[in-house]
């Protein structure tokens, strides 16, 4: 029963990965608003009522990346060492990302990912549906960041701030790749930006105490 189970399940996600892989693709090839989900679904050979059951928005093939990844925050805050401020594991995770090239820190320079990050940008329903994963990420973050002892006021606050600041400078990033220059020429300034950054928040958490 299980070993079926466990088959069961690695299909589905098999099923959801080639689906998500094929909207992205067909949405870089002609433009998100010009491919509807039918063709989506007839390319990934689904039927609609699977792609929905999976996606349950056009946007959702887009952004399932960044769902996917939306309580990473409060995953790094509670697997942080003993003794560790949960703003260092933070930091230190992000900039682990930006040492490794990770496309969700916008230092990528495939070709793909720009387009995928520009896409995003240039698409009003895409942005939009990015702060409601945005929004979920906060609840997240919040939940551990108090259960690591800050009240929940600071814990709000500082989970909203925490995830604003990772999405612009994000964004940041991309926006000098688009200008011409390479991930490996970015990269000091992304991490001399990213220690900038969580010292102004780490200030910010200080004074709020």
């Amino acid at each position: 029963m299980n070993e079926r189970m466990g088959l069961r399940e690695l299909k589905k996600e098999r099923t959801r990965e080639t689906i998500a892989e094929t909207a992205i693709r067909l949405f870089l090839a002609k433009g998100f608003d010009q491919v509807s989900v039918t063709e989506v679904a007839a390319t990934a050979e689904v039927s609609r009522r699977t792609l929905f059951t999976y996606f349950p928005t056009k946007e959702d093939l887009v952004l399932q990346r960044f769902a996917d990844h939306e309580s990473e925050a409060a995953r790094i805050v509670r697997a942080r060492p003993p003794g560790q401020d949960p703003l260092e594991a933070l930091r230190d995770a992000l900039l682990a990302a930006l040492e490794q090239r990770d496309p969700n820190t916008g230092l990528n320079d495939t070709p793909e990912t720009r387009a995928f990050f520009q896409m995003i940008l240039d698409t009003e329903s895409l942005a939009a549906r990015l702060t409601r994963y945005a929004s979920r990420g906060i609840d997240a973050l919040a939940e551990a960041l108090r259960e690591a002892g800050a009240d929940p006021l600071t814990a709000r606050l500082t989970a909203a701030q925490v995830l604003a600041v990772q999405q612009e400078l994000t964004f940041m990033n991309h926006a000098c790749l688009m200008e011409g220059s390479t991930a490996d020429d970015r990269h000091r300034e992304a991490v001399t930006a990213t220690e900038r950054a969580f010292d102004l928040l780490r200030r910010g958490a200080a004074a709020g105490r």
